[in-house]
């Protein structure tokens, strides 16, 4: 009888196990889809309190417009190119009134959103740094107030700062003033935007790989890139802090080449020192930017990676002409081991880490579609991207080579020697500078502007402008002239360097230009920022009088 009994409930707790495990199961079903939707709302909700702060300070910007004169607003409304209007800038502008001191007295400056300002985000368009109000001005902001200028609006950005479109999901698409149908470019596409449609005629951006250059080149305007550290970074936002094989570098864009240098000469000052004494306490030599001494210039006209696009190679061919005829000296540069350059130490060095870090913050919220090519290759296990590149080194040993430097470096020794050789290469470079004994390089100038999608899948025609990231040279581009139907037309017989996916893409990417601005670029060794500006410059003037001859 005890033994019945003993069955029976024996078979009783069998069932009772059974119901309990399918109930922790729908349990644990019901609260892991609760909990997703409720990181979904929450992420929603952080994206919606960014666009009604930015509303906001739009409408109150609105009101007080006929004082401060902002045709910002406008622009905006056309190319979505602000994050947020700075309405601290009203109470400013009437305590400057009492003040009037200061290089930039009175000038309105747009800042990039990953600028700090006191109480605003700097978002980087990511979710996960939305509502981290700065509890501080950035050393650059401080030293604008102090010299008068008076910082108004912040600008929009591409999703992770690493990619040179402008789109990300809390503020969306910023949009070329030049053609609606094509992007500013990035990662400061929003000051490209605003000071190329008239909204700003000054402001400051960051350049990991070219991201002032690029959006100055799209949207015809100049932009500078200086010495990593010639201007101080404390205070400026990143979504790949601490990574040091290729520096950021924080500089001015503008509607000329004297803005930019007014800019630099009002930043370079002793308050900047000051509040930032890591930053090299070298004031502007304005002795260097006014010289009009004759100079010895090296050029290229390809660099052996991406062909240029055909208004690119033309633009680039009419500057050295004008340049020869002023009676500069030009001698022939061709960038070392490129290749090398490009994918083991830039790419794998901004990527030591696999893109982690940078996938961490993607990860946090939507992905915008800009950069659905970057983030599927992110997510891609290393030990099956490793297969993918070996399979395709054959075929596309471009495409290989990205894909392999995409998995980083694997140790803290790996990293070390990544970084010697990284210092190998800039001596390296360096020394063939000398025995050319150049005083500046010209070289073409990504262009003309994209097509919406194109840039997150291109990370093959960044090897103009990321070079000089990697060496630390500081650089500049200089709008020079605009896409012929030719030039259009020439895009039909163009095959690029390898004639792979990425050759082809470029073509769609550049496609439907006429009209658009064309740039070349100009650079410098390290610290020696004010030659760049000056080569700049002089191809502005020649630029400018150029147009006036050909005038009828």
């Amino acid at each position: 009888m005890d033994g019945l009994k003993m069955q029976h409930l024996i078979s009783d707790m069998d069932i009772n196990w059974t119901s309990v495990i399918a109930a922790t199961v729908c349990a644990t079903g019901s609260l892991y889809l609760f909990l997703k939707w409720r990181n979904y709302q929450k992420i929603q909700k952080k994206i919606l309190n960014a666009r009604r702060r930015r509303d906001k300070s739009l409408q109150q910007a609105e009101q007080a417009v006929q004082q401060f004169k902002m045709q910002a607003l406008e622009v905006n409304k056309n190319l979505n190119c602000s994050t947020e209007i700075l309405m601290e800038s009203v109470a400013q502008l009437e305590d400057i009134n009492t003040q009037k001191k200061g290089l930039l007295y009175g000038v309105p400056i747009s800042i990039k959103d990953n600028v700090a300002y006191e109480g605003h985000d700097t978002s980087c368009g990511v979710v996960s740094k939305l509502d981290e109000p700065a509890f501080a001005d950035s050393v650059v902001v401080t030293v604008l107030k102090k010299q008068g200028a008076i910082p108004f609006i912040k600008t929009n950005i591409p999703q992770g700062l690493l990619n040179y479109d402008c789109s990300n999901p809390i503020y969306g698409q910023t949009l070329n003033p030049c053609n609606l149908q094509k992007t500013s470019g990035g990662s400061s596409g929003g000051e490209g935007a605003l000071i190329g449609g008239g909204g700003s005629i000054l402001g400051l951006g960051t350049d990991i790989g070219g991201s002032i250059r690029i959006p100055a080149s799209f949207c015809g305007i100049c932009g500078f890139k200086p010495t990593t550290m010639r201007l101080s970074v404390r205070g400026i936002s990143s979504c790949v802090k601490g990574q040091k094989s290729v520096l950021s570098s924080l500089g001015p864009l503008g509607r000329d080449v004297e803005s930019l240098a007014l800019c630099m000469r009002a930043l370079l000052c002793q308050d900047m020192f000051s509040l930032d004494p890591t930053v090299p306490p070298i004031p502007f030599n304005q002795e260097v930017y006014e010289s009009s001494e004759p100079l010895r210039i090296g050029y290229y006209e390809n660099d052996g990676y991406l062909q240029p696009s055909p208004s690119m190679a033309r633009a680039f061919r009419e500057t050295k002409d004008l340049l020869e005829r002023a009676g500069h000296t030009l001698v022939p540069f061709q960038p070392l081991r490129l290749y090398h350059a490009l994918h083991e130490l830039t790419i794998r060095g901004i990527l030591g880490d696999g893109g982690r870090t940078l996938f961490s913050h993607l990860q946090a919220g939507p992905v915008d579609p800009c950069l659905r090519a970057q983030t599927n290759i992110l997510s891609i296990p290393g030990f099956i991207k490793k297969l993918i590149s070996v399979v395709l080194k054959p075929f596309y040993p471009r495409l290989s080579a990205n894909l392999d430097a995409s998995l980083g470096v694997g140790s803290v020794a790996e990293l070390w020697r990544q970084h010697a050789k990284i210092e190998e290469y800039i001596q390296e470079v360096i020394a063939e500078w000398r025995r050319l004994n150049v005083d500046v390089l010209l070289c073409p100038m990504l262009g003309p502007a994209y097509n919406f999608r194109y840039c997150g899948s291109l990370n093959s025609a960044l090897s103009y402008t990321i070079l000089y990231n990697l060496l630390n040279f500081p650089a500049g581009a200089v709008t020079v002239s605009t896409v012929t139907e030719e030039d259009e037309a020439q895009l039909r017989h163009y095959k690029g360097v390898h004639g792979d996916v990425w050759d082809k893409l470029f073509i769609k990417a550049v496609k439907g230009g006429v009209g658009l601005p064309v740039a070349v670029q100009c650079v410098s060794l390290p610290w020696q920022d004010e030659m760049c500006l000056r080569f700049m410059r002089e191809v502005e003037q020649l630029t400018a009088k150029s147009k006036l001859t050909k005038k009828p």
